[in-house]
């Protein structure tokens, strides 16, 4: 896979200022890469090697299932399935235990295609993250400026604490509470909001619901990014 489907300017994950950053850019990276192997790459050989050989998970499987050409799908599919056939059950007999058989599948069924190319582009995008906030004044302000980061993203940045310069790690936890607690503040108010909204004194047609309407799904991805 070329690494420049890939590449994505961390800047421009960041200047729009609107949900959580991170996420935007394993959205971005998720996108890229299906709409990658959905089009001609998918008669790649490189490519064909690796989706035979890794699969992909029901999340991503989902994904592809919405997009127009269901034959790259398909395609893939027959050379995976193939594979799977040839390289595991026509060897011997299954049920023998825990053989490196029994390994192999569990190893299929732990494997993505998408996923380890998101992790591959992940990783890169994350050295130049903690780089620009280690060097520039603009981009540690332009972070603290962000409308939120979810909890699983806030896990991971402060988790990778140590790659950022010492002088500013305070600077970093404290910039990622923040955007945490922003976000989880409002979440509580519109949440507690919708639920009020279903007392009988609160109905109506010109009942005012706010911006709590979709406070379950915007709940739901700050929680799991998704």
């Amino acid at each position: 896979m070329r690494e420049s489907i890939l590449t994505i300017p961390v800047n421009e994950i960041f200047e729009p200022k609107c949900g959580c950053p991170i996420c935007t850019m394993r959205d971005m990276l998720e996108t890229r890469t299906i709409e990658y192997i959905m089009g001609a790459a998918m008669m790649e050989p490189d490519v064909r090697i690796e989706t035979n050989k890794l699969g992909f998970c029901k999340t991503h499987f989902d994904f592809m299932l919405k997009q127009k050409n269901r034959l790259s799908l398909a395609l893939m599919l027959q050379t995976h399935l193939m594979e799977l056939d040839n390289e595991i059950f026509k060897k011997k007999s299954f049920f023998e235990g825990k053989t490196a058989k029994h390994k192999k599948v569990s190893q299929i069924n732990q494997d993505c295609f998408v996923c380890s190319k998101i992790e591959w582009g992940m990783s890169r995008l994350m050295v130049t993250f903690f780089e620009l906030y280690g060097k520039e004044s603009e981009f540690r302000k332009l972070f603290a400026e962000q409308e939120m980061l979810c909890l699983h993203h806030y896990e991971l940045l402060v988790g990778r604490l140590e790659e950022i310069d010492k002088k500013y790690q305070n600077q970093f936890v404290n910039d990622c509470n923040a955007l945490v607690k922003k976000q989880l503040d409002i979440l509580v108010e519109d949440v507690s909001h919708y639920c009020n909204m279903y007392d009988y004194r609160n109905g109506g047609k010109d009942a005012d619901w706010k911006n709590s309407k979709d406070s379950i799904e915007r709940s739901i991805r700050f929680l799991t990014t998704r």
